[in-house]
């Protein structure tokens, strides 16, 4: 068995291995997530992300470990954008708390089966046709260059989403939340209610993030391992980290353009890879990549938290 294979295969199990615990042992029924227990998964998950970062180091060496790092720091940080708007999606269809960890549950598990069927047609595509790659980079400068600038007026709104709509004009949806259950019948009628809604909102939106974040680590690698088991991994850690930043979410008011600027300068790295490739390595780019990752997300929140902290001396 080739060593690609042989880490897929634990790739493979270590994913199955999660979902079960998951769903087993950190999933109780209608059970609210406390701050702590969302700290112990969230150090969970992390750990075993690194577990497997170390043992991409053992089985395919030092470049394929760290393109696989940098690609799980930018999913990671870009999952702090995806939970924002969670928190607006919960809010505006008032969720009970106690159904939270349910509701991001099915909503994540439905976000790897897309983004796993998203990384290979674009693997696909990549492949076929490598001048997407070009068009892939044009596209991340554009997005980034749209999220540095925009602000709170942009917020997003569930209600005027086009999956919602498209929900609304072609399902019979209810208002209420069938007290935990995603379909009911009134009058004979199945009804879908709230909390279908917005585990679909979840997925989409998930997917909708993924236009961003999967071409920008086809611009750290190119390999489909690394696409994959970054990009998993990452999600996977979505709902404690969702339980963990939801109360703290707005104090990163910075983050967006630190994650703004990692997009434009890996969309530039994308466009200008064939230069670049002419004055350094493919060593030295990845731990190029991996400290622009590092320095911008790590400069955004510790600037967030010091305007923050500025803003709360200046208004006692």
């Amino acid at each position: 068995m080739e060593t690609h294979q042989i880490v897929y295969l634990v790739f493979g199990i270590v994913l199955a291995f999660a979902l079960l615990l998951d769903l087993g042992l950190l999933s109780k029924s209608n059970k609210e997530i406390t701050i702590k227990a969302a700290i112990w998964q969230t150090l969970f998950w992390v750990a075993l992300a690194m577990a497997f970062f170390v043992f991409m180091w053992i089985e395919e060496g030092q470049k394929l470990a760290l393109e696989y790092l940098s690609g799980y720091l930018m999913e990671w940080s870009l999952s702090v954008d995806n939970i924002f708007v969670f928190i607006l999606i919960f809010s505006s269809f008032h969720v009970k708390e106690k159904y939270y960890g349910r509701v991001l549950l099915i909503g994540i598990l439905m976000a790897i089966v897309f983004r796993i069927i998203f990384i290979t047609l674009g693997v696909a595509l990549v492949a076929k046709f490598s001048w997407i790659l070009y068009i892939f980079g044009v596209f991340l400068m554009y997005t980034g260059i749209k999220m540095f600038s925009s602000n709170e007026d942009d917020e997003f709104n569930p209600y005027e989403s086009k999956v919602y709509v498209f929900l609304k004009k072609f399902l019979p949806l209810t208002p209420t939340d069938g007290d935990g259950k995603y379909m009911i019948k009134q009058n004979g009628k199945p009804m879908y209610t709230t909390l279908f809604v917005v585990v679909v909102l979840l997925a989409s939106i998930d997917l909708v993030f993924a236009l961003d974040s999967i071409p920008a680590v086809m611009g750290i690698s190119k390999d489909p391992l690394v696409i994959y088991t970054s990009n998993t991994f990452a999600v996977l850690g979505l709902r404690s980290l969702f339980f963990l930043l939801r109360g703290a979410v707005n104090k990163f008011g910075y983050l967006q353009q630190g994650i703004a600027i990692v997009l434009i300068f890996i969309g530039v790295k994308m466009l200008g890879e064939h230069y670049l490739s002419m004055w350094l390595d493919k060593n030295t780019q990845v731990f190029l990549s991996l400290l622009v990752i590092l320095t911008c997300i790590t400069g955004s929140i510790l600037y967030s938290v010091f305007q923050d902290k500025k803003m709360a001396k200046r208004q006692k």
